[in-house]
């Protein structure tokens, strides 16, 4: 960004600040009227460059800009410890199926789980606002699949699920643990976690529900 911004780059710049969520590049072009998507990104590229090094960030999630605390200063703007809401081990491990998987049932979850899964755990996830039912897989019964959410992404700071870790990253950042560790070497399982990859089944893990 130069020492003059563009009128579209100052127009962008405002009705980010002012917007209660994050919008898409698309919304934004609508939103200000005569503007190629196009001209919205290149203008986006050069606003997120200028705030990289500022005390705020302008990031994309999940296709949507927002502008965000600059991570080194995020203590700065906490007036008191935050109460950490801990997720059990069932939990967790339904996330990490959807997000490698999705969409998905819940029949299918728990085919790769290996156990049931209660309804209360899909709810506790629709709660923080990281799953959403998203229509009906097209097989008898009709059952409902599920995916993640924007806020998902947000909150884990990814800009797309092309970010998830690998097997690698989960491995060396301590959160497979012996058990998992076993199976994924027993699976011959070497490769990348990504999206759809049969490898995701062994980081889901199988554990009791909670």
């Amino acid at each position: 960004m130069s020492a003059e911004p563009s009128a579209l780059e100052r127009a962008l710049e405002a009705t980010l600040f002012a917007a209660e969520e994050p919008l898409s590049p698309a919304a934004l072009a609508a939103h200000l009227g005569d503007v190629g998507e196009g001209a919205v990104r290149e203008a986006l590229a050069a606003l997120a460059a200028h705030y990289r090094v500022r005390g705020v960030h302008l990031v994309e999630r999940g296709g949507r800009w927002h502008f965000e605390t600059a991570p080194d200063l995020a203590h700065l703007l906490r007036r008191e410890q935050e109460q950490v809401r801990r997720l059990s081990r069932a939990a967790t491990e339904v996330l990490a199926i959807i997000a490698y998987h999705e969409p998905v049932s819940r029949a299918e979850i728990e085919s790769i789980r290996g156990v049931q899964t209660s309804a209360g755990t899909l709810d506790v996830l629709m709660e923080a606002g990281w799953v959403r039912p998203v229509g009906r897989r097209e097989v008898p019964g009709r059952p409902v699949i599920y995916a993640t959410t924007p806020e998902f992404l947000d909150h884990f700071g990814l800009a797309s699920r092309r970010d998830l870790p690998g097997i690698d990253e989960l491995r060396t950042a301590g959160l497979l643990d012996p058990v998992d560790a076993a199976m994924e070497a027993a699976l011959g399982g070497e490769g990348r976690f990504g999206p759809d990859e049969p490898e995701a089944d062994a980081a889901a893990g199988e554990g009791e529900e909670d």
